[in-house]
């Protein structure tokens, strides 16, 4: 596997924007579940969003590659997306917008620690340990004080679905990066996630009868957002930031998604905001503080001139 590069201001600023896309999205899914079923909305996104891709690389005269160890990667990699979403649209039915996003989040953690050992260049420092540690207090600490609060069945099997669909996509993440899809297009390896999704997921809608259906004005929106801003637009620049950027230094980044999940799930949907839940979110910031300022001091030793 050839070596990425650390992350440099323009891919900070790209992940800075994608956070917020994708902080975003599970409050648009929740605002619309009373109108569309929150698997059979994400079964409709990766189906048009798939075609998008698809007709977009034909656009552009793209060639795919479809040897057998790339198949069967991409069928594994579109199991694990699908697979991912139905635990967050499942996960909805019972949580809140803001819990989804902190457990869903955890992803990173999946996926730097399982890169660690997968491959060489992904190995994290010390201080890097240091700042997971530190991020992920806070997300406990989050955790914690919103469970206190529901205490509730209900929201325990809605959190523990956020915290599968964290497993699985930190699972997708090391797929992508330790078979043939690495050596893919971003956009052949979205068109498999995407296709995974929607045939996965519209099989499941049809099974557990989740396919109601009400043309309103937030299902049309939340629709429109989730397939071109965030199926389509963010996921594509999210593979091509993979493509040339250490793995495990942009999905700790991605911790900064729960912070604009529960800044949106307050604004657009009410929910209650603790004191436990800020003090968790200002360690999260924390951690990404410390291992940002680990890269930075690598990147500054290596350039630096020996005297």
């Amino acid at each position: 596997m050839s070596a990425r590069n650390n992350i440099d201001g323009k891919a900070g600023a790209a992940m800075v924007m994608i956070c917020a896309i994708w902080g975003l999205q599970q409050v648009a899914i929740k605002a619309a579940e009373p109108d569309i079923s929150a698997v059979l909305q994400i079964a409709i996104r990766s189906g048009i969003a798939a075609l998008a891709v698809y007709l977009l690389a034909r656009f552009k005269g793209e060639k795919f590659l479809f040897d057998p160890r790339t198949l069967l990667a991409g069928f594994g990699v579109g199991f694990s997306f699908a697979l991912e979403f139905f635990f967050v649209s499942e996960g909805l039915r019972y949580t809140s917008a803001s819990h989804m996003a902190v457990f869903l989040y955890t992803a990173p953690l999946f996926s730097a620690i399982g890169l660690h050992f997968f491959i060489r260049h992904e190995r994290l420092s010390a201080v890097q340990w240091v700042g997971i540690a530190i991020a992920f207090g806070g997300v406990v600490l989050a955790i914690s004080a919103m469970g206190e609060s529901s205490g509730g069945v209900n929201q325990l099997r809605g959190d523990i679905y956020g915290l599968l669909a964290g497993l699985s996509w930190g699972g997708s993440t090391i797929l992508i990066r330790t078979t043939g899809l690495a050596n893919c297009s971003s956009k052949q390896t979205l068109l498999f996630q995407l296709t995974g999704a929607c045939i996965v997921l519209s099989l499941l809608a049809m099974t557990m009868q989740e396919v109601h259906f009400t043309l309103s004005s937030v299902a049309w929106s939340s629709l429109v957002f989730q397939t071109v801003i965030v199926s389509f637009i963010s996921y594509l620049i999210w593979f091509s930031l993979l493509r040339h950027y250490q793995a495990s230094s942009l999905g700790i980044l991605t911790f900064m998604t729960p912070i604009f999940g529960i800044l949106a799930g307050v604004v657009i949907l009410g929910e209650p905001l603790q004191i436990e839940f800020v003090l968790g979110s200002v360690l999260i910031v924390l951690g990404l503080i410390v291992v940002s300022c680990s890269y930075l001091f690598y990147f500054t030793r290596r350039i630096a001139p020996k005297i």
